[in-house]
């Protein structure tokens, strides 16, 4: 895949191209606001670095929230967010140091038991009606599991296309 680290035209518009996608994803709702929104974003930190897929992760969680209504208030779903943009950072780097395996793994466990756990300190800070446990335990099978097919599809795509330009 093309390494250049320089802001070029070619770069915007992959990375403008995955956001639309990411918005595409927004539409395909599991549960809420849990979407197949993630999975351009962990494509894009693949395909063009952890810096530009934490960003197609960020507004692809965002569009989704907008999409869904914001159903956990602004403020929960910028956290949400910028959790987003960390996880599509992580994905990419554990993808490059260890193999796609433990990156699918990871970003799954990170985006899934871990951001649900997260969701109890701050659905309560922010006086969610529902909030706490009763909204860990709701969200976290389903997200758990879209986290974990957002993440191998974009292995996949990756893949899929790394075999094309070899």
């Amino acid at each position: 895949m093309e390494n250049v680290k320089k802001f070029n035209t070619r770069r915007v518009t992959y990375t403008a191209i995955l956001i639309a996608l990411s918005f595409v994803g927004s539409l395909i709702k599991i549960q809420g606001s849990i979407a197949f929104d993630s999975m351009p974003g962990y494509f894009a930190a693949l395909f063009l670095g952890p810096y530009l897929g934490g960003l197609v992760a960020l507004l692809g969680h965002l569009l989704t929230a907008i999409t869904s209504g914001f159903p956990l208030t602004i403020p929960m779903h910028i956290v949400i967010a910028l959790e987003m943009f960390l996880f599509a950072y992580v994905f990419s780097i554990t993808y490059k140091r260890f193999n796609p395996y433990m990156a699918v793994i990871v970003a799954t466990i990170l985006n899934g038991p871990f951001a649900a756990l997260l969701t109890v300190p701050f659905s309560t800070l922010f006086k969610l009606p529902f909030n706490g446990w009763p909204l860990f335990y709701a969200v976290l099978i389903p997200l758990t599991i879209a986290s974990f097919l957002n993440a191998l599809l974009a292995v996949i795509a990756y893949k899929s296309l790394e075999k094309r330009i070899s």
